[in-house]
């Protein structure tokens, strides 16, 4: 195994330790011992990776929003699904994965945005960064939809991937203090199978 794969190897391991971490005990209460005891990786290690906690902490927030961009591009280019079909399953996949952690887990973005804000500006930049990605690829599916004929077209695709976006996130917080699916399954209800339809 060269040195270059086993660096590779490590940096994977420590982003999804912070993801794991950052998601049970936030940004501020994770160290960066713990980070490193559970992956057993020496912490000179962790500064060649990463410079600081703060540069950890933003590639952490782009690293845990990719398989959920895999994920909906994968059901957005499905050639046997239309657009606004797609994002429905899309939707219904993530609300059983957040069923079976039994609501604990959320969003990490979310988590982030609330504890990082304002308060930390490389973080939150990621955060801007990583929240535009996944609205841009909720945007192109919304767009196509548009073109299907399925979703109503006198608001461009932006605003309503922003709406669907806000909304989600929302009811991503309301899920884990009513420990219910509801305000997600009404989050796509509501838009997905009302106020979006043409």
């Amino acid at each position: 195994m060269t040195t270059h794969t086993q660096k590779q190897i490590n940096k994977e391991k420590l982003l999804n330790q912070g993801v794991m971490l950052l998601m049970q005990q936030g940004y501020h209460g994770t160290g960066l011992k713990e980070i490193l005891d559970a992956v057993q990786i020496p912490k000179g290690s962790f500064y060649n990776y990463f410079g600081s906690k703060e540069n950890f902490g933003a590639e952490v927030i782009q690293h845990y929003i990719e398989p959920f961009i895999e994920q909906l591009n994968s059901h957005l280019q499905n050639p046997y699904t239309d657009a606004l079909t797609a994002l429905r399953r899309y939707f219904n996949e993530s609300i059983l994965e957040l069923e079976n952690t039994d609501f604990k887990s959320g969003c990490l973005l979310g988590n982030l945005m609330g504890e990082l804000g304002s308060s930390n500006e490389l973080c939150r930049l990621a955060l801007q960064d990583t929240l535009n990605r996944y609205r841009n690829l909720l945007a192109t599916g919304l767009a196509k939809a548009q073109q299907e004929g399925s979703v109503r077209d006198d608001k461009t695709a932006i605003e309503l991937a922003d709406l669907l976006l806000n909304t989600w996130q929302g009811a991503l917080l309301r899920m884990k203090i009513d420990k219910s699916a509801a305000p997600l399954r009404q989050c796509c209800q509501d838009l997905l199978n009302d106020f979006f339809k043409a």
